[in-house]
């Protein structure tokens, strides 16, 4: 563990030698939003921990990332729903049911987007839903960004706290963590959108 730790701080004060570092973060965020389905926490933190007094712009970084991402997730939804929701609403159960998820998803999605940007629930989840459903963007970003704003700066801020320790607590605990904040974030949110 902690040879792999110092290999990986190594690698890491190499890139972050590169005038291109943050560029690559910021786009590994953007990546990890979109499409890679593995953390960019085993980046972060790891880098974090090698560069202590650059953490804080570290996890601003990956939150330009996350919310560019979000943005073009965003876009995609709302264009899949306006180019194939005469096909879609049908197979999903029907105009009328999909307006009365609209209307719930309305009435609660701030606090879904904002839920799965905390937890380990994939985000484009909430970046097609909140487009294919016309949610309003300001408050989908505004989610967004306090979603997962909370998730990379509350790792710089364990950084701090916890230094060399953090990558072993968020090891052992992010798996049970993520579970269970996860089905009680799913539990919350079948309740409030399908009741």
């Amino acid at each position: 563990m902690l040879r792999s730790l110092t290999s990986a701080r190594r690698w890491l004060a190499r890139l972050s030698a590169s005038h291109h570092a943050l560029w690559l973060l910021g786009l590994a965020s953007v990546l990890e939003t979109l499409l890679v389905p593995i953390p960019i926490e085993l980046i972060l933190i790891p880098w974090m921990l090698a560069e202590p007094e650059r953490r804080w712009r570290l996890a601003g970084v990956a939150l330009a990332g996350n919310l560019f991402a979000a943005l073009i997730g965003y876009s995609l939804g709302s264009l899949a729903m306006a180019q194939w929701g005469d096909i879609l609403i049908p197979t999903f159960g029907g105009e009328a049911a999909f307006q009365a998820f609209q209307a719930r998803f309305m009435d609660n999605g701030f606090q879904a987007i904002l839920a799965v940007g905390v937890i380990p629930i994939p985000f484009q989840t909430a970046m097609l839903v909140a487009g294919a459903s016309d949610y309003p963007v300001a408050l989908f970003m505004l989610a967004a960004l306090l979603g997962r704003g909370l998730r990379y700066f509350g790792l710089a801020l364990l950084v701090t706290l916890a230094g060399d320790t953090t990558l072993r607590l968020w090891q052992r605990h992010a798996r049970p963590l993520g579970a269970g904040l996860t089905a009680v974030a799913s539990v919350w949110l079948a309740w409030e959108l399908f009741s």
